[in-house]
Formats: C-alpha cells, structure tokens, sequence
C-alpha cells in the first residue's frame, strides 16, 4: 500500500465492528487504495505520502458500511399498495402487475432501489430477483447496470418459480419458467456475471423464490447448480404460519426439514425472515451455520410476526439485515432495519434485553457480511479490509444532545451520511449520490410505475 493514494480520516468516533467491539471515541482511519491501511485511536501520523484528502470528521461516527442481506429491486415501481394485506394476499394482489415487468421497469426500479439504500449509507446491496416473464428482456444485465452505476457492491440473487396457479402456486402461468429454463438461465448468470476475487463487485446467488412457488426439483437441483459453480444459495423460509402449512400439508414435513431434505441448509444458504421456526429449527440453522435475513419493517407491514433473533443469534446462527421489496417496506433503507429490529424484538419475549444498539448495528454490518459470504473482506473496519466505510454527521439537532453516537445512530432519526466509500471511492458526499442523478431517476420510476399500472389495469 505504500504507493497507493491514501484518504485520511479524523478527529471522529470509531465504530469497528470487529470481533472485539473495538471503539474508539476519538480516533483515525487510513485508507490506501481500496483498503483499510490502519486506523486506531487520536490523529493519524502526520508523515503519510500521497494523501490525496485529509477529512477533518469531528462530530461524526465511522462505521463499516451498511450490508443489506434480502430485497427485491422491482417492487420499487409498485409501492403504497396493498397496505393492508397479509403475505398471501398481498402476493395475490400484487403478482398479476409484477408478471407484467420488462427490462426498461426492471432497470429504472433497481435505480430507486440501489439510490435510496446508497444515500442512506448502504454500501453492499442485494436483489433476489425472481419474475421473469416470457419476453420481459435481459432483466439480470439491467439490474447489474443499475448497481455497476451506483457504485456498490452487489450480489443478485437469480432466482425462479416453476410452479405457477396451474399447479397450486401464486403466480399467473405465465410468469414462471420451466425447470430446464430456470436452470439454464442460472447458470448463464452464473457464467457471464460471478466473480469470486476479494474485492468483487458483483456476484451471483442461485435462489428459488419460495416453498410455494417453485418445485421440489427446481431446489434440489439449484443447490446442486450452486455447489457446482461455487456460488452461494437464497430462498425465502419460514415467513408466515401459512408457509409452515402449506409445507407440511404438501410434503408431509415443516419448511427447515423440508429444505434440508432438498440440500438447503448449509453454511452456504441464507434465507430470508425465518419467522416461525422453533428450537428443533433453530438448532438445524445453527449446526449446519445456514444464514438469515432478517426484515422486521416487512415483516410488520405484512403481520407476519416476529422473528426469534436473540435466540437465533444465541445459537451461533449468522443473521443480517434486509429491506426487503419496497411495496412491503416502502422506505427502502437500511437504517430504519437497525432500529426496528431492536425495537421490534423488545416485543418479543426477551423484551428489553432482546437487542441493543450495538448488536443492531453488528446485524447491518458485519453480520450481513457473514450471510453474503464476504466477513473476510468487508463487515467490519479492519487493516486490510475493503475500505467499505460510512461516515454519519452526529452533530445537528437529530443527534447532538446524544452522548454515545452509536446509541445515536441506532435510536436516532437517520442520520445525514457525509461519505460513503466503497472500495475507497466515494459514493456519496453530503447526503448526495456522485454517480445517479437522483432527480432523473426519481423521474423514471415514477414513469415506469405509471406505465406498469396501466399495461396491468389493460390486462
């Protein structure tokens, strides 16, 4: 790193996140290149060469850079609908609009998406994207685009469905693929998008869209295509009490003795919500270190329940945080997760001691990292790390009169980002995306929402 341009970081508090909760009140981080060169606590030496930017950060909190661990990109265009709806009802309500997707919605909505997360200090994003209706056009290259755009890191979880209303499934018949289809495509993905280096910008998950909406195949045969690549495995598990009822009146089993008969618990897999699981569940997740998504607002808007996190995280089960699609989380942004899952979970049985804010923040950060596969290059503020890193203005009124900035951070209004870096390059300055015309895209996907409601209501 010795000739790398460095950016100089100080007179901030320091959130590490590491395995040891380190923190400092008043410290420095040193970036070079793309990585974390040092940091630790009072200014930073003042002999560094080829400093490229000095930040005077008093009044700030450095943090690792947000991860989010389950969304879906596309619902952004349908969003404030179906309010007042369940999981399956909502699901009812919403597919016949979701089947009419094409590039050009897919593209603008991963926009919105990607922006309203980047500007709020996410600087890993993810989109388990499953609706691919017949001659939608390349909706896994138009994704991509818009995350290669924004700046952030990426996984995109292709996902699928094969079984549509004909075979007792959700979607229209006309949005799902074949088996052989859908596995084709996979890989395709697989192939023309993955990349495996340390500090990859994209990368791709095999990932089923749910129990009831793809077959027993389709699973076991996309765990065995991921496992094949070297890529990891998405699904949604356990998120309703209806799920664990289809499952068990279908295949005679509940939905995690259902994935693990199929291949889909591992260390591996991630799932999304794992609301209603038990001890027996629970234990499976954590012997096999199978990891979840946890989305409380989603979770909330549908009344799906609450999951079980303090036990989850008890056990040893990896568990990040996740948005989830904007029409069940119409915000879209990390930060409101870190603290609805804290307030969230005090409902729960362990009430107050359920969460605090520093676990929360180790949820949207180096717990999402685990999940995506990634803790050992980003998750945490470490030397030699990515330098994937936020810095939040904690000096206004949101948060002044807030001694501890963590506490801050996580209770507090969202806090405005001053930077963002990804890899060491700046993403955001001043609550302001550098890359995304944020009034265009604002532009766009107000146009392709209109334009999906009317090809849906012609339909």
């Amino acid at each position: 790193m010795a000739a790398a341009r460095r950016i100089v970081i100080e007179n901030c508090a320091i959130a590490t996140v590491d395995a040891d909760d380190t923190e400092y009140a008043f410290g420095h981080v040193v970036v070079a290149g793309s990585r974390i060169e040092s940091l630790g606590a009072g200014k930073a030496p003042e002999d560094l060469e080829n400093v490229v930017r000095r930040i005077d950060a008093t009044g700030h909190l450095v943090t690792p850079g947000l991860v989010n661990t389950h969304h879906h990109f596309y619902q952004w265009i349908t969003r404030g609908l179906a309010t007042d709806h369940n999981l399956f009802n909502w699901l009812v309500a919403l597919y016949p609009a979701w089947a009419r997707i094409d590039e050009r919605m897919a593209y603008s909505a991963a926009q919105g998406s990607l922006a309203m997360m980047a500007r709020g200090g996410v600087t890993t994003a993810m989109d388990h994207h499953y609706v691919f209706p017949k001659g939608s056009g390349d909706l896994s290259g138009a994704i991509i685009r818009a995350a290669r755009e924004t700046g952030v890191r990426f996984t995109l979880a292709r996902g699928s469905m094969d079984r549509s209303e004909k075979d007792g499934g959700l979607p229209p018949d006309f949005a799902v693929e074949t088996l052989e289809g859908a596995l084709a495509a996979t890989e395709a993905t697989i192939d023309e998008h993955h990349d495996a280096s340390f500090d990859a910008m994209t990368q791709i998950a095999v990932a089923p869209c749910s129990p009831f909406s793809v077959s027993t195949e389709l699973l076991t045969q996309g765990a065995e295509l991921a496992r094949r690549k070297g890529v990891r495995l998405h699904t949604h598990g356990s998120e309703t009490v209806e799920e664990e009822q289809f499952c068990k009146e279908l295949f005679g089993m509940g939905p995690t003795d259902y994935f693990e008969s199929t291949g889909w618990l591992g260390e591996d897999v991630w799932m999304a919500h794992c609301v209603h699981m038990n001890d027996s569940d629970i234990a499976a997740f954590a012997r096999t270190k199978t990891g979840v998504a946890h989305c409380p607002s989603s979770n909330a808007r549908l009344a799906a329940g609450i999951a079980r996190v303090p036990d989850l995280l008890a056990a040893g089960v990896p568990v990040g945080l996740g948005v989830d699609g904007t029409a069940s989380n119409e915000s879209g942004e990390l930060h409101t997760e870190l603290r609805n899952a804290l307030l969230i979970n005090r409902l729960g049985a362990h009430r107050e001691a359920a969460l605090n804010a520093r676990q929360a923040l180790r949820l949207g950060t180096y717990g999402g990292a685990q999940v995506l596969g990634r803790a050992a290059e980003i998750g945490s503020l470490e030397a030699g790390k990515l330098a994937d890193l936020v810095l939040w203005k904690l000096d206004t009124l949101a948060h002044a009169s807030i001694a501890d900035p963590v506490t801050a951070l996580v209770f507090g209004a969202a806090a405005p980002v001053t930077l963002s870096l990804v890899g060491g390059e700046p993403v955001v300055e001043n609550s302001r995306l550098l890359h995304v015309d944020e009034d265009a895209v604002a532009r766009s996907t107000r146009e392709e929402a209109q334009r999906l409601a009317r090809i849906a209501a012609q339909a």
